[in-house]
């Protein structure tokens, strides 16, 4: 009988970390390995980190030393870096953090049983050397799909350079609950949750050159999934319970452009809504300079698609977007919101903004105040600017003043909050269509319920309470009216059912 090898994935970061650690996961299982939740519990901690700004990394690095710690308080033996940290400064951060056991970059990941297994062995892999992942694949879009040999997380093994070429199909024989998100070549997958919501790769790395952002070099340029790869994946992922998909990568708005059809998420959107058992799907990471009004339509039209628009404005003063190497300004910005707002009044809008850029003016600062006065953002989140590794900006002169920076950023996130209350308290009276995400029975006055409406994205945009859970389920779809506001989250009451017929507590059935 094999030896016992338990694993725990620790997660920090965005949704695409999350299905990189559901791929690991997958991977691990299919050889044998157990995993469990607790990381005190496992013989190896893997901790997937986060490479995007310095609070991301902080905290990264904290999750690595908290389970350092276990160590010496238990089973775990061996404690292991992997994901955007890891990849993006490998023996740097190997070096600088003598507690992690191995250093793990994207191009193990296919390996990572192996490497696992070596490590909790005491030997020792060595911590790869970072290099640009754009020009690991060529230039052009269109050639990118035939490029073999390039580790792409949550797109399966790298594709063999032609199709004449030999695919060696997943093994028949793996664990219940594991199998191929889809087709002979796709990543493994093992839900890490029972949430009725999963996260569904699109693409990945990204052909934007921000000047702030050092993502594209850690992740590489934009490379597309095939669409029967998407489906395929979701098709796995309803199987599992899932309700409600939400697509990633690091712009949407780009996908397809590699396979010859910058138009084909307006086709593949209604496919994604057909599949059975699903309620819902949910677009993210769109850029506003990329918005086509075919997208707009198909996500403010199309039954069981979200009318959700994670849109990334960034700033909103010309100058400060032009120094960002981005485009647009406030009145575009809002004309944008107008026009889709007058196709789907409900619909939802949540951005991020940098504050304290390099050379942003008393000026600039105003005319953000002003977008996001007039905006009516359903979630904001703000961040102070601090020079990244490797990017332009932090070539620029005209730094600001740390407490200039400070102060601004906490200006700024007091309107924030004021704005997105105010917003929220629009809403009420509206009628949501609301997934059930959990279910308390030991709640203060009752079974307590918590969900998300269309215009809430998981852990960033806040979230339905219910008056009460009664009845209620995790991954169920209700209808629910708003009847207060709790800051940005909601307070709603759902519809009672009787004979099939919804009701709305006070009011006659609709029939």
């Amino acid at each position: 009988m094999p030896e016992r090898r338990t694993v725990a994935l620790v997660t920090l970061g965005c949704a695409r970390n999350e299905v990189d650690s559901e791929e690991l996961a997958g991977r691990l299982a299919a050889d044998g390995w157990e995993l469990v939740q607790d990381a005190s519990g496992a013989d190896v901690a893997v901790v997937n980190t986060c490479g995007f700004v310095e609070a991301a990394k902080k905290d990264s690095v904290d999750a690595l030393l908290e389970a350092n710690d276990l160590k010496d308080q238990g089973r775990t033996q061996a404690v292991v870096a992997v994901g955007c940290m890891a990849e993006r400064y490998g023996k740097e951060l190997a070096e600088a953090l003598p507690e992690a056991d191995g250093v793990l970059g994207f191009d193990d990941y296919s390996d990572i049983s192996d490497r696992l297994q070596t490590i909790l062995n005491g030997g020792i892999h060595a911590s790869h050397t970072p290099r640009d992942r754009r020009k690991l694949l060529p230039l052009s879009p269109v050639e990118r799909q035939s490029a073999a040999g390039v580790a792409l997380p949550g797109h399966g093994d790298a594709s063999p350079a032609s199709e004449s070429a030999e695919i060696v199909p997943a093994p028949e024989d793996l664990p219940e609950g594991l199998a191929p998100a889809s087709g002979p070549r796709a990543p493994l997958r093992q839900r890490l949750d029972r949430s009725p919501v999963a996260s569904v790769k699109l693409a990945s790395g990204c052909d934007r050159r921000c000047s702030f952002c050092a993502i594209p070099s850690f992740r590489g340029s934009f490379i597309s999934r095939r669409p029967s790869d998407v489906l395929g994946e979701t098709r796995w992922l309803a199987e599992q319970g899932v309700k409600e998909v939400m697509l990633v990568s690091e712009n949407n708005t780009s996908y397809g452009k590699d396979l010859g059809d910058i138009r084909l998420l307006e086709t593949l959107l209604p496919e994604l809504a057909d599949v059975d058992g699903i309620e819902r799907v949910r677009v993210s990471y769109l850029q506003p300079a990329e918005m086509r009004p075919g997208l707009i339509d198909v996500l403010t039209s199309t039954p069981k698609v979200a009318p959700y628009f994670d849109l990334s404005f960034q700033h909103s003063a010309p100058g400060v977007l032009r120094a960002m190497r981005r485009f647009g300004d406030t009145d575009r910005f809002l004309e944008l919101l107008e026009t889709i707002r007058g196709k789907a009044p409900q619909a939802g809008v949540r951005s991020n903004f940098i504050v304290g850029f390099p050379g942003e003016t008393e000026a600039d600062f105003a005319e953000l105040e002003r977008f996001l006065t007039g905006a009516r953002l359903d979630a904001i989140g703000v961040f102070g600017y601090s020079d990244e590794d490797g990017t332009e900006a932090a070539t620029y002169g005209d730094k600001l003043d740390g407490d200039v920076i400070a102060e601004r950023l906490s200006h700024l996130s007091r309107l924030a909050e004021e704005l997105t209350a105010q917003r929220a308290e629009e809403r009420l009276g509206e009628s949501l269509q609301v997934l059930v995400e959990s279910v308390d029975p030991e709640g203060e006055s009752g079974e307590a319920a918590v969900g998300r409406a269309a215009h809430q994205a998981p852990e960033t945009d806040g979230q339905v309470i219910f008056t009460s859970g009664e009845g209620l389920r995790p991954g169920r779809m209700v209808e629910a009216k708003v009847v207060g506001t709790e800051g940005v989250d909601l307070v709603a009451e759902c519809y009672e059912l009787s004979g099939g017929d919804p009701r709305i507590p006070g009011e006659e059935a609709a029939r």
